[in-house]
């Protein structure tokens, strides 16, 4: 890729003109913070705030045993990721109504002001653990909900951001498909089985990119503590403001004419 086309990949990375580029590569982005987000939630409090699977099997759990307390927790985090998802479809509406640019943007920095909330709610975690923490697994579940839905909407339900079960399932179908045998190679081509290498390695950059930002949030968290939000929302913040700055000189442009 060259210089120009990195450049012009950075300004419409959040624009609401979309090609297959833009959607990978803001995919691969957000799978990085994502796996960064995660992590560090986990130290915070010890529960992994993108894997609703969990939750549910955990409130399942939590019942039979008569955990109530621990049932109604784990409602409260289901409940915050899904009105996270509930929050990107009512922007993306309201924006798309509006014909705004940053239809995608404005999820974009309210997940980045969401992160900015979880790290000084990180800084408070040992003042009052028994509010401090069920207040930032709840502010990371609704910004796990409020990401994985942006993706969803843009991709077309074709990349999931926050967590890798559907995008570790579709490598192993590719990879099946790869390794098929096809022995009648006089037959016609749609019956084949072939690989969707494109597919592929896209979905094995997303997950390589999650596996990093993983690592890379657990260390930082590790070392820096909840000042590795900082960063995070700062760049998200960063790959939003060309959008932005396009409604905001339309808005202007109306005002002045």
């Amino acid at each position: 890729m060259s210089l120009r086309q990195f450049a012009t990949l950075s300004v419409t990375l959040t624009d609401r003109i979309r090609n297959k580029q833009n959607n990978w590569a803001l995919g691969g982005i957000l799978a990085f913070i994502a796996g960064a987000v995660n992590a560090g939630g986990f130290l915070a409090g010890q529960r992994y705030t993108s894997h609703m699977t969990g939750i549910i099997s955990g409130i399942a759990d939590d019942l039979v045993i008569s955990e109530i307390g621990i049932v109604l927790a784990g409602i409260a985090f289901l409940l915050s990721f899904v009105s996270g998802a509930a929050v990107t479809a009512i922007l993306i509406n309201w924006a798309r109504r509006k014909h705004l640019h940053s239809e995608f943007a404005l999820s974009l920095c309210l997940e980045a002001a969401l992160l900015l909330v979880f790290g000084l709610l990180g800084f408070s975690l040992n003042i009052l653990v028994e509010v401090f923490v069920p207040t930032t697994i709840l502010v990371l579940c609704f910004v796990m909900g409020l990401q994985n839905a942006i993706m969803t909407k843009i991709s077309k339900a074709e990349i999931r951001t926050t967590h890798m079960t559907g995008i570790v399932t579709d490598i192993g179908i590719e990879l099946g498909r790869l390794l098929y045998w096809n022995r009648d190679h006089s037959s016609m081509p749609q019956k084949r089985v072939v690989a969707d290498r494109e597919k592929l390695r896209v979905h094995l950059i997303i997950f390589s990119l999650f596996l990093i930002g993983a690592i890379v949030g657990a260390t930082s968290f590790k070392h820096f503590g909840y000042i590795t939000t900082v960063p995070l929302a700062g760049f998200l913040i960063l790959i939003s403001l060309p959008p932005l700055a396009k409604d905001l000189m339309d808005l202007w442009r109306i005002r002045r004419s």
